[in-house]
């Protein structure tokens, strides 16, 4: 799909704020609302907009310690690594699991629990157990710098 300026600005007043009406956002980009409507209907269908989440402030949850977890793997099979993915994906504390490489590991996993106590359950009773997991090497967040949802668009 190619992406016009209605389309971009469709993106990026929705990636700030989802919630906007079909009607405010007409308003913004300039558009009656119809074919607005038409052009985000066009970006769902096209998978560009994936779907539409709430962020939540893990803090006001009592989710303090985020962790960035390195895990190396005993072999590098695509049965080995479907079967990690597929485990980990099941931890609701994992936020985000990469396939990586430049390092001495293959996935680094964003993690997020109450406190230390509970990464070190998280660590020691779920994730070192996963079949395959061969080494882990945790580092911890001390502060957020930027948390960006919104990704870059093209220009025209």
């Amino acid at each position: 799909m190619r992406l016009d300026r209605y389309d971009r600005r469709i993106l990026e007043l929705l990636q700030e704020n989802a919630q906007l009406s079909n009607q405010e956002l007409a308003d913004r980009i300039g558009l009656s609302p119809s074919p607005c409507l038409r052009r985000v209907r066009a970006l769902e269908e096209a998978g560009i907009i994936t779907g539409y989440r709430a962020l939540v402030d893990a803090r006001k949850l009592g989710l303090t310690l985020t962790a960035l977890v390195h895990i190396a793997m005993d072999r590098h099979t695509p049965d080995r690594f479907a079967s990690f993915e597929k485990e980990v994906s099941r931890l609701p504390e994992v936020l985000e699991c990469l396939l990586i490489t430049g390092q001495d590991a293959d996935y680094q996993l964003k993690v997020i629990v109450r406190d230390m106590d509970a990464y070190q359950e998280l660590l020691l009773t779920r994730i070192t157990r996963i079949e395959g997991v061969t080494g882990v090497h945790s580092s911890f967040v001390l502060r957020s710098v930027l948390d960006r949802t919104a990704v870059p668009l093209p220009s025209a």
